[in-house]
């Protein structure tokens, strides 16, 4: 068993966000997410992996598939790993994201 706190992984910069490892374990990922207001994950995939986020602090707008969906504290949801998915701290405090790689078995 390993046992994290994940407040210890809420880092931010002024320069860009950051993205700190909680667990990396097999076919999962584990890490945090930290944005700045007006800080921004560009639009990418994860090929094999849902990704599972969960909004830990603030609020943002992700965008999925050209979608925007707002999203604040305690709002969680999942990307297949054919949707395009990025987000946005467009709220005034600092924002960040729980987010679970889990690798799709073949």
């Amino acid at each position: 068993m390993n046992i994290q706190n994940v407040k210890q992984f809420m880092e931010y910069h002024n320069e860009r966000f950051t993205k700190r490892i909680i667990f990396k374990e097999g076919p999962s990922t584990t890490f945090v997410l930290n944005f700045k207001p007006g800080q921004e994950l560009p639009a990418h995939k994860h090929p094999n992996s849902n990704v599972h986020l969960l909004v830990l602090t603030g609020e943002g707008t992700f965008t999925i598939d050209g979608k925007q969906i707002k999203a604040s504290e305690l709002d969680s949801l999942i990307c297949t790993s054919e949707q395009e998915l990025s987000f946005k701290n467009d709220g005034k405090e600092d924002a960040s994201l729980y987010v679970v790689l889990s690798t799709i078995p073949n």
